[in-house]
């Protein structure tokens, strides 16, 4: 069984609030977007009128028809150049706010402290910056752009609806009643579905890097079959909770196709009923029916798209989980200096399960200019003293302290400026040795590149490969 400790996921509340604020960053764009999708669906409303203006009106003969064909073309053509001039606008717009939040997520990641990245475990990490990232771009590419046209469109056909003949409005909204239970069974197991389905695929990224990372050591201690056997649940957990997503689709969307298509019935009926009885014209009957069987494509639309809404707003929840995971220096002491740079370790113990302490009751103090070389068989607890020392972990109980101030009350900066832990694993980046090297230091010359390669005994080798050489 797996001891890692999810990153926590953001409050639905939460989530709404800074999905809204990272579009009202943007109001200009935001205004200019609804604008020009009301304009585009305000055209797709002529046509309708037209026809049952022509119907109302036996007199125009032949040429009122051609006048007519003519119009509802020219309002078209002018429907789908400012559709298409909203949906630029809707995707640069949604660029941004991708961009934005890409920004932030990646500097909440770099904060955060190595101790919870331990705990939390490659796969969850992973997932969230792999395909979280991509199922919200997914969304706010196609589905939030669609959704938006598809609201704006129902207002505004809608509002003509109710302009058309109050009394026409009353039978669309027969289907409403249907759509609310609808809506409410469906959104109220949908979003815990969703992130399942989302902490799924992160059990199974985990599982599987833990096996290729140390694919050597399941090959020497021949653990092959239980890997396999913790992948094979991975995978049928994740099947389970994809099925349960599907499922949830699959009763919400049939109930939703009929309730929209009760509306297009009524009309025609109710509405023959008034013409019948000169409660209204046949023209606005017909006019109408023809803005309700409008409502269908955009309404369809919106029920195609909550999948995706969801499972967008599941991944904002869980990248904006990364953002409310706690770092260290959060206290009122965080601004606190070192008097002195001496490490003391005082009554330290340390435990990675609860009530197993693998280090019991160390003392330490090692002054500035000490050396002090710790030895022992694997697993006696030198990595864990070292990532103590070093403020990565903080003490189950006791203290550990530089200059007479507490770890993890030094901000990450200040306490990288009193402690730095080189491990045996070493990360090289893709590009050049030099662009490695003036990672920390992008001023520096040549010959304080040497100086520092000779101080690690690596400036012969070095200089032989060349400092432009790709690593």
């Amino acid at each position: 069984m797996s001891t890692h400790t999810p990153l926590p996921v953001a409050p639905a509340g939460d989530t709404r609030a800074y999905a809204r604020r990272l579009a009202l960053r943007h109001p200009r764009e935001l205004t200019a977007v609804l604008v020009l999708y009301a304009l585009a669906a305000g055209c797709g409303l002529v046509g309708p009128r037209l026809l049952g203006d022509l119907v109302e009106d036996t007199r125009g003969g032949g040429g009122a028809i051609t006048r007519t064909a003519l119009l509802i073309c020219a309002f078209v053509i002018v429907q789908a150049l400012l559709t298409h001039a909203a949906t630029y606008a809707a995707a640069r717009l949604g660029e941004k706010v991708l961009a934005a939040l890409r920004e932030r997520f990646v500097g909440d990641v770099l904060a955060l402290p190595l101790a919870t990245v331990e705990r939390a475990g490659a796969g969850d990490l992973v997932t969230r910056t792999i395909r979280d990232v991509e199922v919200l771009a997914g969304c706010v590419r196609r589905a939030v752009p669609a959704t938006m046209t598809a609201l704006v469109t129902i207002a505004v056909t809608f509002g003509a609806l109710v302009v058309v003949g109050p009394l026409l409005a009353f039978p669309c909204l027969i289907g409403v009643p249907v759509l609310w239970v609808a809506a409410r069974w469906f959104f109220g197991r949908s979003r815990e579905a969703f992130l399942r389905q989302s902490a799924s695929y992160a059990r199974i990224t985990e599982g599987l890097t833990e096996t290729v990372e140390g694919a050597r050591t399941v090959e020497a201690l021949g653990l092959a079959g239980p890997r396999a056997e913790r992948t094979d649940r991975d995978i049928a957990g994740s099947y389970a909770a994809e099925r349960h997503t599907i499922g949830l689709l699959t009763v919400f969307l049939p109930v939703i196709d009929t309730a929209y298509l009760l509306p297009v019935a009524a009309t025609l009926v109710l509405g023959g009923l008034f013409a019948l009885h000169g409660m209204v014209s046949l023209g606005a009957v017909t006019a109408a029916t023809l803005y309700v069987q409008q409502l269908l494509s955009p309404v369809d639309t919106v029920l195609y798209c909550l999948g995706d809404l969801q499972a967008g707003a599941a991944s904002l929840a869980r990248l904006r989980g990364v953002h409310r995971t706690p770092g260290p220096g959060a206290d009122a002491s965080a601004t606190a200096a070192p008097r002195h740079r001496g490490l003391a370790l005082r009554g330290v113990r340390y435990a990675y399960r609860d009530g197993r302490d693998v280090l019991r009751g160390i003392d330490l103090e090692i002054q500035p200019g000490e050396r002090l070389a710790v030895v022992g068989p694997s697993g006696a607890g030198k990595s864990t003293l070292g990532r103590l020392l070093a403020g990565i972990h903080a003490p189950r109980s006791g203290s550990v302290t530089v200059g007479g101030v507490p770890l993890t009350a030094l901000s990450p900066d200040r306490l990288r400026g009193q402690v730095a832990l080189v491990t045996q694993e070493t990360y090289v980046f893709s590009g050049t040795l030099r662009e490695n090297l003036l990672i920390v230091g992008p001023e520096a010359a040549d010959a304080e590149l040497e100086r520092v390669l000779d101080a690690v005994g690596a400036r012969d080798w070095a200089l032989e490969l060349g400092l432009d050489a790709r690593v």
